[in-house]
This record gives structure tokens, sequence and C-alpha cells, in this order.
């Protein structure tokens, strides 16, 4: 049996799609008990079971599931970077997180897990996922913290040679519906562009950024899943990983990918960030990929034009993989 947390989620709902493409389907999906927002992420979906998170870690503990568990893939967790309650994230996000890795390595199970590009905070120390990297970094917002603060556990607990963590980058994608303000730009601004023609982006207050300057590592949530996918089956293959294209893209050029795919020309304004973003908002992002082709990953990333094409055919009637 391979569990898969944060089932229902965008991640993890499109990485049960690609297990199931694998002809795998002896998974135990967990996730909140109230999922009616995204619920339909599991429509059509092969799995065995459905699990609340709380009544998962309680049945694990106890020994009171049915089956082997094979592996956890655990992408669950709050990843609001508004949330402001650190003792809400420290239970969620870092001892769940952490209750499993101990679980797993101690049943000989592999664990996987979500981290985020978000523990790199403003950039300034780079994007390295080397461990000695992993220990100096310093996140913008809570949910980063939550992140780092489990990173640093496993490397300083030797847990890094037993299980393998992702830094997710700038993820978008089908499925990803449901995440409100936490949704990708393309997702959030899709309606708007087909209605307005016109798409809306933020400011920005630095110098030496433009408008729309700003840059991201843009990855499309197919490919992060393929990475993700990898692992699984290199199960030797152990550390913290970043899951990013390597080459950061500028705000105006996902605009100009998106209108592109509508056939419509490009129109961008510029609007003011709110205030409680500013000081936690990231310029620069970009994953050093090194580690991760130095890991056997090989597949090449879909170029930003064609993720965001291929994303619009979901988009246009909301549907999901």
């Amino acid at each position: 049996m391979i569990v898969v947390t944060g089932g229902a989620g965008f991640i993890g709902s499109v990485l049960i799609w690609k297990l199931n493409s694998m002809g795998i389907s002896d998974i135990l999906v967990v996730d909140e008990a109230d999922i009616n927002d995204r619920k339909v992420n599991l429509r059509n979906k092969k799995y065995a079971e459905y699990l609340d998170k709380d009544a998962f870690l309680d049945r694990l503990k106890r020994g009171k599931l049915p089956g082997k568990i094979e592996a956890i893939l655990h992408m669950g967790a709050c990843s609001s970077t508004l949330v402001q309650d650190a003792a809400y994230f420290s239970k969620n996000n870092f001892q769940y997180t952490r209750d499993l890795a101990v679980w797993c390595v101690g049943n000989g199970a592999i664990f996987l897990y979500a981290s985020s590009a978000a523990t790199y905070g403003d950039g300034a120390l780079g994007y390295s996922d080397e461990d000695e990297s992993t220990l100096t970094l310093k996140p913008l917002n809570l949910y980063g913290k939550s992140k780092q603060d489990f990173d640093v556990w496993a490397l300083k607990n030797n847990y890094l040679n037993k299980i393998t963590g992702f830094k997710f980058f700038n993820v978008y994608g089908p499925n990803e519906y449901h995440k409100g303000e936490m949704r990708s730009v393309i997702a959030k601004s899709f309606e708007e562009v087909v209605r307005e023609k016109k798409i809306r982006l933020f400011k920005s207050y630095k110098p030496e950024y433009g408008d729309g300057e700003q840059k991201r590592d843009f990855i499309y949530v197919k490919d992060a899943v393929e990475a993700v996918y990898y692992f699984l089956e290199h199960p030797d293959k152990n550390g913290i990983f970043n899951v990013g294209t390597g080459a950061a893209r500028t705000w105006n050029e996902l605009a100009d990918g998106l209108f592109k795919a509508l056939h419509l020309p490009l129109s961008i304004e510029y609007i003011e960030m709110p205030e409680i973003l500013r000081p936690r908002y990231q310029y620069f992002t970009e994953a050093d990929t090194c580690k991760l082709r130095g890991a056997g990953y090989a597949k090449a990333f879909t170029p930003l034009g064609d993720g965001i094409r291929d994303y619009c055919g979901y988009l246009k009637d909301h549907s999901i993989l």
C-alpha cells in the first residue's frame, strides 16, 4: 500500500493520477475530514481507502492500518503564506511530518515529503539544496519556516540519508482550483483575461526590477509529480532536492504565454501590491537543479509557454487530471 497525504489537494491528487497511470491503485488517501472544496480532485481516481489525517496518524501509531505500507508520500500541509498562527504551523506542518518520518524510518517504509522553495526566503543566500545551505536559510513567512524547521530537524537528526524531501518552486496546473488566493496567477487570471482581455500584475518596489519583471521558477504540476515518482522508484536516492525547472521567467513572460494560448493581444495593468505582502515578497526564485540531475533525474521540463497552453485546455471547464 502507498499512502498519499494531502491526496485531495493539488499536488497530492495529481500524484495519485500519476500512480494510477502506472497501474498503482492500492492507495490510501489521507486528507482532512471535510474536503467538499476539493472532492472533485478525487473523481475518477482509483484508490483503496480515504482517511481523515488525524484518524490516519492515530491508527498508524497504534498499528491499526490494514496491509503493509510500502511508502508514505507526504504532500499534505497548510500552504498558506498569509496564515499567522505559529502554533498551528508547528503542529500541522512540522510535528505531523516528523511523526510520519519517524514511523517510516522505524518501519522500513519509503518516506517522500513536500518541503518548499519558500524556505529560501528572499533568495539572498541562494537556491542551493545542499545540506550545508539548508542550515542557513531564512524564510520570509511562517509557512516557509515550518518547512525549514523540519528540513533542519531531519538534517540534524541524520534522517536525510533515509528520507527524501522536495523543495517545490512555483507549481501550476490542473487540480488547483480550490486553492483560492494561493492558486497560480494563471488560474486566478484566466477568466479575467477571457472576459476583460487584460491581466493585472503587481508593480515592483525594487528599482532593479521593472514592473512585471520579478522572476519565478514556474514548473508544471505534471513535471513536479514525475520527479516525485522517480524517487519512489529509486528509494536509495535520499536527501532534499529542488523541484523546479532551473530557469526563472518573468511575470510578463507568463502573461505573454497566457495571452498567446488564448490568441489575444497582450494587455497588462500593473497594480499596487498589498502592504502586508511587500516585506515578504520574493522577487526572484530559480531552482539549482544540479543535485536533482546528479541523482539521475534526466527528464526535460515542460517549457512555460507549452505548459500554459496545455493548462488552458483544463481551465476552460475546470477539468481535472
